[in-house]
């Protein structure tokens, strides 16, 4: 019995969702091969040799990309399973099955054994299982250096490892596409799985682990034991973790701890600094909180990474300019991509989003292209606004982000006709970031 499985993008890291089911399936005897077609091109004959063909979906862009994939693996192969697995396949089951394909859901590991070895798995997206985590498998996955790395202030890059210390999420928000599948559930990876993964990250090169939990201290006891042993066993390892605004402001006492023990940097999914906004979306946090936040990292010389949501339906243009203007307060502006200031409020199949209102009165017909509900602005002015941002910010990879947001700050002021402003110079350092700046689950969409 051989199983193909096909990650399409993954953040830009060596996919753990392909990993850790390849673990499992070798563990049974299964013949495995992985293939990350964001870094190698898949050939017939990979999809002609499987019994089983399984798509990893972790997230909008994953699926999009994977349909031409799906539909040729059936050319191909007209005789072999296919499946998706991950977060984003049952958000998306009816379309899924109507190309061939069975539905798992993100905890699929054990389901994919059992389908591999021509079981009936649970096709029941709903059931998060509680799985007894294994150390995943990296063989046959391309080297790290092919990924995403780390650039330091200095000059110097960082090879970036991966690894997942929870799944799931204990919060609701309104907007995120884990709510639905998940619906407030998170489980904790054991301490020695999540090690031994680190180990061999290390070993194979890895300077530096960017954690990929949706909030790394949905467990704050199980997050401290995990980064002190870290930290004992890999001195001058680095590494980063995307936690709550919220969680920030009831712990703070986990900043000092986190830089003390090699974090670099702090994600944090902010997503706007209209406190009506975040209402909507469920955020848990407040402005006030946010910029406490940045004061408390900027003080504990940790560096904060928001992300935004920058366009919503609630978005104004005035709304946007003083968005940019808090950034500039909060010198942040290095520490912001580009690309965060041009996302677009993503509403998925399955969205929480749906229950409002607001929304159902702005949405289109759900696109089975974008997989979207698409949706325009009350306020034409703020859709051209985020068209004329995401057509910037794709021309300005290699331009300096100070530029780069001056430049979208005059364009946003245009669009607002308020005068243009002379251009400010920020007295903060370059910082160390990802260079593929994906950190939100939303994505960047032209208007429609």
């Amino acid at each position: 019995m051989r199983a193909l499985l096909i990650s399409t993008y993954d953040l830009g890291r060596q996919p753990f969702g392909l990993a850790s089911p390849a673990a499992w399936l070798r563990a049974e005897g299964v013949d495995v091969t992985c293939v990350d077609a964001s870094r190698s091109p898949i050939s017939d004959e990979h999809f002609a040799s499987a019994s089983v063909i399984a798509f990893y979906l972790p997230m909008h862009t994953a699926t999009r990309l994977a349909v031409p994939l799906i539909v040729r693996a059936r050319q191909v192969n007209p005789d072999a399973r296919l499946c998706a697995y991950g977060l984003y396949a049952p958000l998306n089951a009816a379309w899924l099955r109507e190309l061939g394909a069975e539905v798992l859901g993100p905890e699929a590991e054990q389901d994919l054994v059992d389908l591999v070895k021509s079981h009936i798995p649970n096709l029941e997206p709903q059931r998060v299982p509680r799985l007894r985590f294994i150390t995943p498998d990296r063989a046959g996955l391309p080297p790290l250096e092919d990924y995403a790395s780390l650039r330091m202030p200095d000059g110097s890059r960082r090879v970036i490892g991966s690894t997942d210390a929870t799944r799931g999420c204990k919060h609701l928000c309104r907007h995120c596409p884990i709510v639905p599948v998940y619906q407030g559930q998170f489980r904790v990876v054991p301490i020695e799985v999540v090690m031994a993964d680190v180990r061999a990250q290390v070993a194979a090169g890895a300077q530096h682990i960017s954690f990929g939990d949706p909030d790394f201290l949905n467990g704050p006891t199980h997050a401290r034991h995990l980064i002190a042993r870290m930290a004992t066993e890999f001195q001058g390892l680095s590494y980063d973790v995307t936690v709550k605004i919220e969680h920030l402001v009831q712990q703070p006492e986990m900043i000092p701890l986190l830089r003390d023990t090699g974090c670099l940097f702090i994600c944090s999914a902010v997503e706007s600094i209209d406190d009506a906004v975040l209402m909507h979306l469920q955020k848990g946090h407040t402005r006030s909180d946010f910029v406490k936040v940045a004061r408390l990292c900027r003080d504990a010389d940790v560096t904060l990474v928001p992300t935004f949501v920058a366009f919503t339906p609630w978005t104004t243009l005035e709304g946007y300019v003083e968005l940019l203007a808090q950034l500039e307060e909060l010198e942040l502006v290095e520490q912001v991509a580009p690309i965060q200031l041009a996302i677009r409020l993503l509403v998925t199949a399955g969205s929480s989003l749906l229950e409002l209102d607001d929304i159902g009165r702005v949405i289109s017909p759900f696109d089975a292209v974008s997989l979207t509900w698409p949706w325009r602005h009350p306020d034409p002015r703020v859709d051209a606004l985020q068209t004329a941002v995401m057509r910037l910010v794709g021309t300005a990879s290699a331009v300096p982000r100070a530029e780069t947001f001056s430049a979208i700050a005059a364009l946003a002021r245009e669009h607002a006709d308020l005068p243009a402003l002379p251009r400010r110079t920020s007295s903060r350092t370059p910082v160390p970031y990802v260079s593929e700046p994906w950190y939100c689950c939303a994505e960047p969409m032209e208007t429609v």
